[in-house]
């Protein structure tokens, strides 16, 4: 009599081991930040959104989209939008001026007359344009492009920033003009500090408006030279 069809699928081939399916593997746990590092990683998303050359307004929803948040979550470490681009603005004050304070540090400890007057204000200078190539970004925060529609507060802010190193430069160069002998030092060195200064926000406004094709480091040693010669 032949067998039951039932109980035939019921039992396995004989030698056939089948083992029962393998449980669904968990989801991955997203870890909660550290304090202050979620803060970090929405200045960085802002910075590596203005990257992108043609970069329209960014608005906290595409913000939060970049950073798989939701709106509400950027608002529990930022009060507003004007208050992410302050902490942009103060990295950027912050390690420019760090670097200044750098240079500054090291010409005084191998001092070499005029010459080393004019190599400073030349290395701060320099050091801005490699900060700006560096972090495009933020070029288009100093030349204020990424600051427009946004409170006027910011403008007001990166507006100071070059009036700050302005004065840094004519600092420098006032002491280049009394070491020539020049019978209006601190005149000279203001124009020649506002010359530096008004080159420098060219060649990174020329940055960001190229869509960072035209670099600002270009032939930059033999136009300091021709400015502080």
């Amino acid at each position: 009599m032949p067998a039951d069809d039932n109980s035939i699928a019921s039992e396995p081939p004989e030698g056939l081991d089948i083992a029962p399916p393998p449980p669904p593997a968990p989801e991955p746990v997203r870890k909660r930040p550290k304090p202050g590092e979620r803060r970090v990683q929405i200045l960085q998303a802002l910075a590596t959104m203005l990257e992108r050359p043609g970069a329209e307004r960014i608005t906290t929803a595409a913000l939060a989209a970049k950073l798989e948040v939701s709106e509400a979550a950027l608002y529990r470490h930022f009060a507003s939008k004007a208050q992410m681009f302050e902490g942009l603005i103060d990295f950027i004050e912050q390690t420019v001026f760090l670097l200044v304070n750098q240079i500054a540090e090291r010409e005084s400890a191998t001092p070499s007359g005029t010459e080393g007057s004019a190599r400073q204000a030349a290395k701060v200078v320099t050091m801005v344009i490699q900060f700006a190539e560096k972090n495009p970004g933020m070029t288009r925060v100093m030349v204020g492009d990424a600051l427009v529609f946004e409170n006027e507060r910011l403008l007001v802010r990166m507006n100071q920033f070059f009036d700050k190193l302005e004065s840094v430069l004519k600092q420098n160069l006032r002491s280049s003009a009394l070491e020539n002998g020049s019978g209006k030092p601190t005149a000279d060195a203001q124009v020649a500090a506002s010359v530096l200064t008004a080159f420098l926000v060219g060649r990174l406004q020329r940055f960001a408006r190229s869509g960072f094709k035209h670099l600002p480091s270009e032939n930059l040693d033999a136009c300091l030279a021709q400015m502080l010669h």
